[in-house]
């Protein structure tokens, strides 16, 4: 049998070559090449273990005849065209949780810099200006730290300034009640942290939902005298309200590893007083890139020899037996745990994924995985049916899978129910013709409809006129609706109609709707 053939295109530890030998790959390590050189030898191999210096393009993939796998040793895949990859049919592969610890030192070592004005304390001792008396700091023990997002890195960032006698509050949709105990902090809206935070460290991923998290209006919140530190995602934050709250005073200081536009060559902050800037160093330690080179050797040669797939970034952990039966259920319960992500309000402590008729007999682990990626999708595009169940474990959640033998009203059933602060929430699907997905109730309303595209979501009270007035709206502000799903309790009671729209509704229409006679709710959705 012919070894799986495996390029190492940047510069990467030399244990990931020996562990792709031990493992029975054939390996080269070649870095440097120009793109044009790549796709010229490209075509010869398995495998692609790449950096951040390779650019992992759709030409380059479209030379790539053999290509079955990429493994990048870091989180981040803004180098890979993971569209195109998919189509290829190459797994795209990272290692999200090889940086963990050196992240985290970094935003520490950041912390105490901002505390103690280290970086201009220097250049000025090395002037011989012997400024003493210039550089006033702050300690770190008794002032509170609040952490946006509070995962894997800051976790660990917590339990660093728990150790320095620091409190530590933290915003995070996902963080539960039992896991801000057994980290020692204490979880708060984000409101609640700007007002109170001495220090705020940044520990999310950039999405929709995050960037610009740190605004204009949002810096204006915080506490007079804040220290800011981000080495997370640039975006996060924004730069130029940043520095006018330096420069207003109103903020203490700020330190950024990372930013809207990368490499950072120049930017409005340089020289701002108080501001600190390092070039993205999050990860760069030599146990860090030790580390993540050894994951991806491992994770990608268990694919090319065993089949296994672990980090994968546009595929699900599935053998080859059961992927053509369960495709349609995952697509089902992506589409499920997306629709109550956006729906639901407030922490969800609880997740129950239930089975029934059919889809009993299935593996539920795949389902599980897609319905919470669906649902953790909505604050995180960089979650997926792999790492979705993980990420549900670090904050917490408590997910519960529930097999029912018996068949219902339908010949199988997948339904999702969330424990929240406002109660228990609840959706479910089957499968039409035994392929196509389709929601048939709705916090407890009986209601079929596809989950595609945008879509709006409107609860209101059952009465007369109601659709025509909503029609008009609609029709009036250029939005045409594709299909329309309604369901109800009881005539004259609590309603809900989910249409498909074939654009976006604009805010201002939204506003509009909200204020129609009748209308207790209003949400836009997005689906696929």
């Amino acid at each position: 049998m012919t070894k799986p053939k495996v390029l190492i295109s940047d510069k990467m530890d030399p244990k990931a070559a020996e562990i792709f030998r031990e493992r029975g790959c054939e390996v080269d390590e070649i870095t440097g090449k120009t793109p044009e050189e790549l796709k010229a030898i490209i075509g010869e191999y398995d495998g692609l273990a790449i950096r951040s210096s390779t650019k992992v393009t759709k030409d380059i993939l479209d030379a790539a005849t053999n290509l079955k796998v990429i493994g990048r040793a870091g989180i981040g895949v803004d180098n890979v065209d993971i569209p195109a990859a998919s189509a290829k049919g190459a797994v795209v592969m990272n290692t999200p949780f090889g940086n963990s610890i050196t992240t985290a030192e970094h935003a520490i070592a950041l912390l105490f810099a901002l505390a103690r004005q280290i970086p201009e304390a220097d250049v000025s001792t090395q002037a011989g200006k012997w400024e003493k008396n210039r550089f006033m700091g702050v300690e770190v023990t008794g002032k509170t730290l609040g952490l946006i997002g509070a995962g894997n890195i800051g976790s660990i960032v917590a339990s660093r300034a728990l150790g320095l006698k620091m409190k530590v509050i933290a915003f995070d949709p996902f963080l539960s009640p039992e896991r801000a105990v057994e980290l020692g902090v204490e979880k708060v809206e984000l409101d609640d942290l700007l007002a109170r935070a001495d220090f705020i460290t940044l520990h999310t991923p950039l999405t929709d939902q995050t960037r610009n998290i740190l605004s204009k209006e949002n810096l204006a919140k915080t506490k007079k005298g804040v220290r800011i530190v981000n080495c997370a995602r640039g975006g996060l934050i924004d730069e130029a309200a940043l520095k006018e709250g330096l420069d207003s005073g109103h903020i203490a200081g700020a330190a950024l590893d990372v930013f809207q536009t990368e490499p950072a060559h120049e930017s409005p902050l340089f020289g701002t007083p108080g501001f600190i800037s390092t070039p993205h160093l999050g990860a760069s330690t030599n146990e860090a890139q030790v580390n993540v080179a050894i994951q991806v050797a491992e994770q990608m040669a268990d694919y090319l020899v065993h089949g296994g797939v672990t980090n994968a970034l546009n595929m699900p952990s599935l053998s080859a037996e059961e992927a053509p039966k369960l495709k349609p259920y995952m697509a089902l319960a992506e589409e499920l745990g997306s629709l109550i992500g956006q729906l639901s309000h407030g922490h969800l402590s609880q997740i129950a994924i239930e089975v029934e008729g059919a889809a009993a007999s299935l593996n539920q682990k795949p389902i599980t995985g897609a319905v919470l990626a669906g649902l953790m999708k909505v604050h995180s595009d960089t979650v997926n049916m792999v790492n979705a169940p993980f990420l549900a474990r670090e904050r917490g959640m408590d997910v519960r899978e529930v097999r029912h033998e018996r068949e219902g009203d339908y010949h199988t059933l997948v339904r999702v129910t969330v424990k929240t602060d406002e109660g228990d929430r609840s959706v479910a699907g089957t499968l039409f013709g035994n392929a196509a997905p389709r929601l048939v109730e709705l916090f407890g309303i009986k209601v079929e409809a596809d989950l595609d595209g945008d879509m709006l979501y409107i609860v209101n009270e059952d009465a007369p006129g109601f659709i025509g007035r909503l029609g008009s709206t609609l029709g009036e502000a250029g939005v045409n609706i594709g299909t329309f799903h309604l369901g109800r309790r009881a005539a004259g009671g609590e309603a809900v109609l989910l249409l498909s729209v074939d654009q976006p509704v604009p805010q201002d229409v939204l506003d509009h709707l909200g204020k129609l006679p009748g209308v207790r709710r209003v949400k836009p959705l997005k689906f696929g």
